[in-house]
């Protein structure tokens, strides 16, 4: 069952660091975490688990075999994509209480395909142009707290 404040999805995860810092990320600010597709690592790996600390118990996780299936699953909910291939702001979009944000693998971001299909709910966070990306965590953080900011919630 999805988050009713947010859900993080990753998608392809390639670098077990980065996905335990957003498991934490996500204990802290009360998100649900999917993992989605081919993971680059496995769960048991030390670094993922030394990267999210002892917050795994305070986490809601879950693995889900594709994209397509956590959409036909949730399809009354609202997806967003975060990517560098677009001009929309990040901040220009008002977000709901139970969205999902999706983030592509560190390496090579969401597939164009996916994005493509999905034109209209793609978000980009600003950077300098002779810049590639954000480290994955980073972005995660920042585009969650700014959904936790529109919403004006009081985390407990």
């Amino acid at each position: 069952m999805k988050s009713e404040l947010l859900n993080i999805v990753l998608y392809e995860p390639e670098i077990p660091q980065n996905t335990g810092n957003i498991a934490r990320l996500c204990a802290c600010i009360g998100a649900k975490l999917y993992l989605c597709g081919r993971l680059g690592f496995v769960l048991s790996d030390k670094y993922l688990k030394r990267a999210g600390l002892d917050y795994w118990d305070k986490l809601e996780i879950e693995q889900v075999n594709s994209l397509d299936e956590l959409i036909q699953d949730n399809n009354e909910s609202t997806f967003y994509y975060f990517t560098t291939k677009t001009d929309r702001l990040y901040t220009n979009i008002q977000y709901k209480k139970g969205d999902f944000f999706v983030f592509g693998p560190e390496t090579r971001g969401i597939p164009e395909e996916i994005l493509n299909k999905n034109s209209n709910y793609c978000a980009t966070i600003p950077m300098r142009k002779n810049t590639r990306s954000l480290n994955l965590s980073n972005s995660v953080a920042i585009a969650s707290y700014e959904a936790i900011r529109q919403f004006d919630v009081v985390l407990e």
